[in-house]
């Protein structure tokens, strides 16, 4: 028993702290500043181990849902907006817009006696350019000193606390704890990731015409003969034999049909993109000679 009471002491002191050293920093920022995040739209950082982004490094989000200990369940998923767009070494990396997510691992409703909801979030990944995932914590390390810096630091090492609104959550006896969409916090690289820099180079001036470029129109053509088992020819190239079906571009195409000791079958044909032709060919016998 005091041993949670020492960890629930522990937890609340850090969090009225931290919420006190909030409003101070507040009420002594000059009156035309704006938040970080706002004044600041990208951030490059330099790596001195290549192309690495490095553990520690902060990525700033707000929650896009509000999410309340009342109808969250273990294992929801939570997905986060980033605020800003970080590079490494002047390539983008983690792109302003993109999306992190955290999984609920605890959510419990407000109960009777008094005792409020409990509500507790893991931090997971954030989504790279290169669709990669870089693993994400909540704190930026963990060498707090003395025991009570040691012991707060584990327990907080995956789960995002929310300050400076975490003192209300801890305070709030009886209420369910909520998570207003919106509420902005800072997560962390979770160890250094090497990446791989060809994936998030932009597409040359040729790749990117070919992207934009619509393949052509094509027709469906189901070929058969009697007899079977003759050549199929395409203006000129053999494309296999009856009965087939074959993939033709759209336009103009001669169509022939041959087979040993018959007479060859032509047909020209304009070809509209998008059909479906059914050519059933009966091949005469050759005059012997």
């Amino acid at each position: 028993m005091k041993t949670k009471l020492l960890i629930a002491a522990s937890v609340a002191f850090l969090a009225t702290q931290a919420f006190a050293q909030a409003n101070a920093d507040q009420n002594t920022a000059p009156a035309n500043s704006q938040p970080a995040a706002q004044e600041q739209a990208s951030t490059n950082y330099t790596s001195a181990k290549g192309f690495v982004l490095e553990d520690g490094t902060p990525v700033k989000m707000r929650i896009n849902r509000t999410v309340s200990s009342g109808d969250a369940h273990v294992g929801d998923t939570i997905d986060f907006e980033v605020l800003q767009d970080i590079s490494i070494n002047g390539t983008l990396v983690i792109p302003k817009g993109g999306l992190a997510f955290a999984t609920v691992t605890e959510a419990q409703a407000k109960r009777r006696m008094a005792r409020g909801g409990k509500l507790d979030i893991n931090i997971d990944y954030v989504k790279l350019v290169s669709s990669e995932h870089a693993a994400l914590r909540a704190v930026k390390d963990l060498s707090g000193g003395g025991h009570t810096g040691a012991m707060v630091g584990g327990m907080v090492a995956t789960s995002l606390v929310f300050f400076p609104a975490a003192p209300f959550f801890l305070f709030m006896h009886g209420k369910d704890i909520s998570i207003p969409k919106g509420t902005e916090v800072t997560a962390y690289i979770n160890g250094d990731m090497k990446l791989d820099i060809a994936k998030f180079q932009p597409a040359s001036a040729n790749e990117q015409v070919a992207a934009s470029t619509p393949p052509p129109k094509s027709a469906r053509i189901q070929l058969e003969s009697n007899p079977s088992g003759a050549d199929i020819e395409i203006d000129g190239s053999f494309v296999g034999n009856t009965p087939s079906e074959v993939q033709v571009p759209e336009g103009e195409h001669l169509i022939a049909v041959k087979k040993a000791e018959f007479k060859n079958w032509e047909r020209e044909m304009k070809i509209t993109g998008g059909s479906s032709i059914h050519l059933s060919a009966t091949l005469e016998k050759a005059a012997s000679q």
